[in-house]
């Protein structure tokens, strides 16, 4: 790997801009008193703004520059996508190949920042509403310079949200890996070593017992093993090739189509995450009565937001394994090539018959990823142990650096065969045949 010059050039520029990413963090936004907002964001840190505080690193706490993070971006992603679907014109923007996407990539960029503007006035209100825990006002002044201080909050937050979007999708194109999954894979793993201060500190004052930290311990090794084993298991549909096409004496030859188990990765908890997230940020900063009960329901641990959570990652799951997953496309490649899925005809019956495996093992894929994205966090709530990181995060961490660790190798076998996948992506992984 390391005498890949252009891979070392692909990974090196991905740590650089992750990098800088976490240097924005730490840039407070004008006007505002950091240290009082960090005491007082510590001191009631509970419920969705601290589930939202770790997808963004740790800058809504510290309110920089950065605070709003990529969700906005994600959000504005899954509203465009749903419309590409629904609406005749946006679904024929996307048959239009690369110019269509392109347009849709702009009108998601535009959506990004409505979103952005949105959330960043809620926040931005709040502030100049509240005080911080020792009765210091959270912005200095309501004023910076000659400009009121929500003007220059929604400006400087909505830039760094833009910036964030605009860095991810240069990771994604000059980088390796998916920008935006590797900016929140970022975001949570720098709250690993602070976590782990905060349960030693409390381990050390007697607080937690031993029994208990082991407990976490091996809660967590349990869950990134669980995460591992299903993220990399698959069905595997066999596939045999004719005779006259096997070219080996005219012997059939026998291969296999692999389906993933969890064929959509992280994007459902993502997508879901991100839904969840954005009325309830705008309640939180909200005095509005009925808005603020919205925050108060939406708590991590309450019945009602795990339901919806886990009704979210079952319609996200289906619907992005149906964008990345053409049965109809399968089968035509197949037919072309000469191979069959044994006892089932060529053409629509095998796009059926794959459809339908798809659909099975994708309910067994949901019943998964809500498992993990819910069950660790119910569990500690209910044993009272000091779990900083739900299954939501740790399924994230898992699943991205997996995913980011198969891009490289398959960037590696690509240069290797570069005459055999010439012209073929990195990602071509999920529909190919083995």
């Amino acid at each position: 790997m390391l005498n890949n010059s252009d891979l070392r050039k692909k990974i090196l520029f991905t740590l650089i801009a992750l990098s800088i990413y976490r240097v924005g963090v730490h840039v407070p936004t004008p006007g505002v008193n950091s240290k009082a907002v960090m005491d007082l964001f510590n001191s009631n840190a509970t419920g969705i703004l601290s589930f939202f505080n770790s997808f963004t690193g740790g800058a809504l706490s510290q309110f920089s520059i950065f605070a709003l993070g990529i969700m906005p971006y994600i959000s504005s992603s899954i509203i465009f996508q749903l419309l590409s679907s629904a609406l005749p014109q946006l679904e024929q923007l996307k048959k239009e190949g690369e110019q269509g996407r392109k347009k849709i990539t702009q009108y998601t960029r535009y959506f990004t920042l409505v979103l952005a503007i949105i959330q960043g006035f809620g926040m931005s209100k709040f502030l100049l509403s509240q005080r911080g825990t020792d009765g210091q006002m959270l912005v200095n002044s309501p004023f910076v310079g000659v400009l009121p201080f929500e003007l220059v909050a929604v400006l400087t937050l909505t830039a760094g949200t833009c910036f964030i979007m605009w860095l991810g999708e240069q990771i994604t194109e000059r980088g390796i890996g998916n920008g935006s999954s590797l900016i929140i894979f970022t975001g949570i793993a720098a709250g690993v070593p602070s976590g782990a201060q905060q349960l030693w500190a409390l381990f050390d004052k007697g607080e937690v017992s031993f029994i208990k930290v082991l407990l976490l311990l091996l809660l967590m090794v349990a869950v990134i093993a669980f995460v591992i084993f299903m993220e990399t298991a698959q069905r595997r549909l066999t596939i045999n090739y004719s005779q006259r096409n096997s070219g080996q004496n005219n012997r059939p030859v026998t291969s296999h189509l692999p389906i993933k188990i969890n064929y959509a990765g992280v994007i459902p908890p993502i997508f879901a995450s991100s839904i969840l997230m954005f009325p309830a940020t705008v309640a939180q900063f909200s005095q509005i009565a009925w808005l603020r009960s919205i925050q108060e329901t939406l708590n991590p641990n309450g019945v009602f937001f795990n339901i919806i959570f886990v009704l979210l990652i079952v319609f996200f799951s289906f619907f992005y394994t149906d964008i990345i997953f053409n049965p109809n496309e399968i089968s035509d490649n197949l037919k072309k090539t000469g191979a069959f899925v044994p006892g089932v005809r060529s053409g629509s019956s095998t796009s059926a018959y794959i459809q339908e495996v798809l659909n099975k093992i994708n309910v067994l894929g949901c019943i998964y990823l809500s498992f993990i994205c819910i069950m660790p966090g119910l569990l500690t709530s209910q044993l009272n142990l000091p779990f900083y990181f739900g299954g939501t995060s740790l399924l994230i961490l898992v699943g991205v650096a997996l995913d980011t660790a198969q891009q490289i190798n398959s960037y590696i076998l690509t240069q290797k065969y570069e005459g055999f996948l010439k012209g073929k992506k990195i990602t071509s992984r999920r529909v190919s045949f083995n």
